[in-house]
């Protein structure tokens, strides 16, 4: 699996990106046709090589008139969906600013699509982060990884005035995403840089076990004592054993001794309403030796805030105990199965490209057997039974 790694040891931005990616070897002729056919204002993008505290690195000059107007999400995406670009790369960069639309969305208290784009959402935006997208499937890029992610320090002047780094919007982009500050002051981490690294990564941490084919370097445009302003990307081929999914996410514990079942069954219900990904129960002894649960939430970092605000409201705990880690998931698919008594959705999950579980839609099992009056377990058997037949005739 060809793997990208964001190294973000001086952060990252969009330019830095687009620099690091013809650093990588990305035929600048090619990406610059696909960029053409952005049905925007004219724009050009000079490539110079620079150094960076000796570090030879490629700086994105991205030249573009100025504009007046500020561009809606939706004005956004009709650039992108008219541009002769390949569905994936229309994809991906719509994800990008979906992302971007909604962190601003959220720091301005607006809707999204009332969002007005200012400083990130200018036409070299466009430029960057589409520039990206076509730079990443030009490599064949098929999974990507960060490093934690150097932010900086200190203040930065925006539109409506100076705000500590990293500024509210890229706060938002990275929330759930690792990330530390030193002495280095300045706004290292954009919000282009973040908006594309936080939507296209589901990883961070160290370089994962790879083997490196290609290292290449994206110049900052700001220059540092002793300190190389540049982000580094690697490119290299993951073992196959890598086809499980990892990504981030929260548990929310806490220890309660004087509720009632009924309302802890309550308690479940809301926390799957409100998404979370998991809930139980576990039964454990307290102080004073009371027989008490423990409520265990498992969510995605962005949902921690409305799930702990639900558990104050309905329980009687003090406190929540939060921790931050990681899962793997096999990938999973859903297959339908025809069977005499009815189409059936199974969820079949495969690792390293062979099925290991294959589990029928348990509420169409349910719906099926209450009409017909079957036993459950004869339409999931069948739902199965469907499943195989249709993957032996498609491997003959």
């Amino acid at each position: 699996m060809k793997t990208l790694y964001f190294d973000c040891f001086a952060g990252a931005s969009g330019n830095m990106i687009l620099g690091a990616l013809i650093s990588l070897g990305v035929d600048r002729t090619e990406l610059l046709r696909q960029l053409k056919s952005l049905s925007t204002a004219e724009f050009s993008i000079e490539f110079e090589t620079v150094d960076r505290s000796g570090i030879s690195a490629i700086h994105a000059d991205v030249r573009v008139p100025a504009e007046s107007t500020h561009r809606h999400l939706s004005d956004i995406v009709k650039i992108i969906g008219d541009a002769r670009l390949s569905d994936s790369v229309k994809e991906r960069s719509r994800s990008i600013f979906q992302r971007l639309a909604e962190a601003e969305a959220k720091v301005h208290g607006i809707e999204v699509d009332k969002v007005h784009f200012h400083e990130v959402g200018a036409l070299d935006a466009i430029v960057d982060i589409v520039g990206s997208c076509i730079g990443f499937e030009l490599l064949g890029i098929e999974n990507f990884v960060s490093s934690k992610i150097h932010v900086g320090s200190g203040f930065v002047d925006m539109t409506h005035g100076k705000f500590p780094v990293p500024p509210p919007a890229v706060a938002e982009l990275l929330q759930g995403i690792p990330i530390y500050s030193t002495e280095i002051e300045g706004e290292l981490i954009t919000p282009t840089g973040a908006a594309i690294i936080s939507t296209v990564c589901d990883r961070y941490g160290a370089i994962p076990p790879m083997t490196v084919e290609l290292t290449g370097y994206g110049a900052g445009t700001r220059k540092y004592l002793e300190f190389p302003n540049v982000l580094r990307l690697l490119i290299g081929e993951s073992g196959a054993a890598a086809t499980v999914n990892r990504e981030r996410v929260t548990v929310l514990e806490t220890n309660i001794d004087d509720i009632s079942p009924q309302v802890l069954g309550f308690v479940m219900e809301q926390a799957l309403r409100l998404g979370a990904l998991d809930c139980w129960f576990t039964p454990i002894q307290m102080k004073k030796n009371r027989p008490a649960t423990m409520l265990s939430v498992l969510c995605d970092p962005g949902n921690v805030d409305v799930l702990t605000a639900m558990i104050y409201s309905e329980t009687t705990t003090l406190g929540i105990r939060i921790i931050e880690t990681e899962r793997v998931c096999l990938e999973r698919e859903i297959v339908r199965s025809r069977t005499p008594y009815g189409d059936i959705d199974v969820k079949v999950a495969r690792f390293r490209g062979a099925v290991v579980n294959a589990m029928p839609e348990y509420e169409q099992v349910k719906k099926i057997a209450l009409e017909t009056g079957m036993a459950f377990r004869i339409i999931r058997d069948a739902a199965l039974a469907g499943l195989e037949t249709a993957a032996s005739a498609a491997n003959n």
